[in-house]
């Protein structure tokens, strides 16, 4: 048990060196083209763009197309336009990003459901620790993202390289809160498996015991 809780605290320092990388001043200040108008949530100049012939799948030196510029903006109309102009709505950025993981982590519920309507796929493995947009929201207690992920139909019992579900990473990277109550209660509700256990044996059951979460204790009993 104090190996698990050990390395959950190590974890939350390393994360933060793959963390995702929104475009910096000096990144949207080189932007041109597509890139620019995704930024600026120009649909219509993405449009004409487009039409002209612009790849609608560019990449920045950070790996980022239009698609991924558009959903760190949150500018729901680029995003439109872009997939309506062929964009890869799948595309993975040089984190292993999609959009719809970008949309989770920016607590962003209407564009992860947006991107998903547009061909996103919910199942997308993604980031350095090969897990999911459901994975990432309820590792940060998202709870509308992570009912719309489900909605959309995200795999539940997913584990990533860690050996973490989504429930997992709920209890043990959460804080015990109204959120990540919610956000298990969404879980458990849709047929998470809550018998997966870490790579210790450790149940999620039993680290949400040992901090004491009783709300979710009682949602996972």
């Amino acid at each position: 048990m104090l190996r698990s809780l050990v390395f959950s605290a190590s974890l939350v320092l390393f994360g933060a060196a793959h963390a995702q990388t929104a475009p910096s001043r000096s990144d949207v200040a080189s932007y041109d083209g597509l890139h620019r108008a995704a930024h600026e949530g120009q649909a219509g100049e993405i449009a004409r763009l487009v039409a002209a012939g612009a790849d609608p799948n560019v990449r920045d030196p950070a790996g980022r197309t239009p698609a991924h510029v558009a959903a760190f903006a949150s500018h729901d109309n680029a995003l439109t336009a872009l997939a309506q102009g062929g964009a890869d709505m799948n595309a993975l950025e040089d984190g292993v990003y999609d959009v719809v993981t970008i949309a989770a982590v920016a607590d962003d519920p209407g564009m992860v459901s947006l991107a998903m309507s547009l061909g996103n796929k919910a199942d997308l493995i993604t980031s350095v620790y090969e897990g999911t947009a459901l994975i990432a929201a309820a590792h940060l207690g998202h709870a509308e993202v992570v009912a719309r992920l489900v909605a959309g139909g995200a795999p539940l019992d997913h584990i990533n390289n860690l050996g973490w579900t989504a429930v997992m990473e709920a209890v043990v990277l959460g804080n015990g809160g109204a959120d990540h109550v919610r956000t298990v209660q969404i879980l458990v509700e849709a047929g998470a498996d809550t018998s997966l256990s870490d790579r210790d044996g450790v149940t999620p059951l039993q680290h949400a015991r040992s901090r004491g979460y009783a709300e979710i204790v009682s949602l996972l009993e």
